[in-house]
Order: structure tokens, then C-alpha cells, then sequence
């Protein structure tokens, strides 16, 4: 028996980006429930439509980016996320740590790169675990900026 499409939002404010992200989801057998480009929209996005995983873009349109929009989503909720970035730089890495994210990858993404993550936070089996297992395939720590 299939599992029920879990549903995710896209915050990234490349429309291409967006677009392309949608695919890769919808190809890994997902539901995106929404997308928006700003780390406000984001929040009151997330208050609307209940998604299982937020897939966040780092640096956003807007007062608020992406890693502030989960700083607030974590007063309420523990909902899985995926943080995308255009660059490694150590300093926003750290920053997302304190969110307690699923996973950070380097962009451009492939479905190859957010499938591991996405059955991680899916799979039965880890869907209690207090503490996300974190990989950073993407992420070469010696290419991290100080």
C-alpha cells in the first residue's frame, strides 16, 4: 500500500528555482501545498496549511530570511525542514543548527539530493525521533567560509 502524499511548502524567491523544486518533489511522490518567497509569507503560510516539511531557501525577499521564518515556525511547531542555500558559509550553517533541521543542501538540488532526506523524515521509523539525523552531502566543510 502507498503512503499518502506528504505535504510540503516551498519557500525560495527564484521563481525558476520554485518551479523546479516543485517537480523534484512532486517526482519523489510528495504534495507541495504551497510557495512563497518570503520569510513573512512564510510563517503565516505555514500557520494556513499544516505541511508535514517546509523546504526553506535561505536568503529571501523581505525583512526576514529564511533561518529568522523557522526561528518563529519553532515556537510552535517542530515541523521538519530542509534548508536549501546558494552558498556553504559557516556562518548561516550555524545559524540553521540552533532550528534543529532535517537537512542542509548547497543549490542547485537534484531529486538524487533531497530523496534521502525526505524518506528520512517520512520513514516510520524515525518519525518520533527527538533529535533529526543531519546530513550535509552537499555541504563541504572545507569549502565553509569563517
Amino acid at each position: 500500500m502507498k503512503d499518502t502524499p506528504k505535504k510540503i511548502l516551498i519557500v525560495e524567491d527564484d521563481m525558476l528555482l520554485s518551479l523546479v523544486e516543485e517537480r523534484l518533489i512532486e517526482k519523489l511522490g510528495h504534495q507541495v501545498v504551497g510557495k512563497t518567497g518570503t520569510g513573512e509569507e512564510a510563517v503565516e503560510k505555514f500557520m494556513e496549511l499544516k505541511p508535514d516539511l517546509i523546504l526553506m531557501d535561505i536568503v529571501l525577499k523581505g525583512e526576514m530570511d529564511g533561518i529568522q521564518a523557522m526561528q518563529e515556525i519553532r515556537e510552535i511547531s517542530d515541523v521538519p525542514v530542509i534548508y536549501l542555500s546558494g552558498n556553504s558559509d559557516r556562518y548561516n550553517y550555524e545559524r540553521a543548527k540552533q532550528t534543529q533541521f532535517t537537512d542542509y543542501l548547497v543549490k542547485p538540488v537534484s531529486s538524487s539530493d533531497l530523496a534521502a532526506p525526505l524518506d528520512r523524515v517520512f520513514s516510520k521509523n524515525n518519525k518520533n525521533s527527538k533529535t533529526p539525523k543531519r546530513s550535509i552531502k552537499n555541504l563541504n566543510t572545507h569549502k565553509l567560509a569563517n
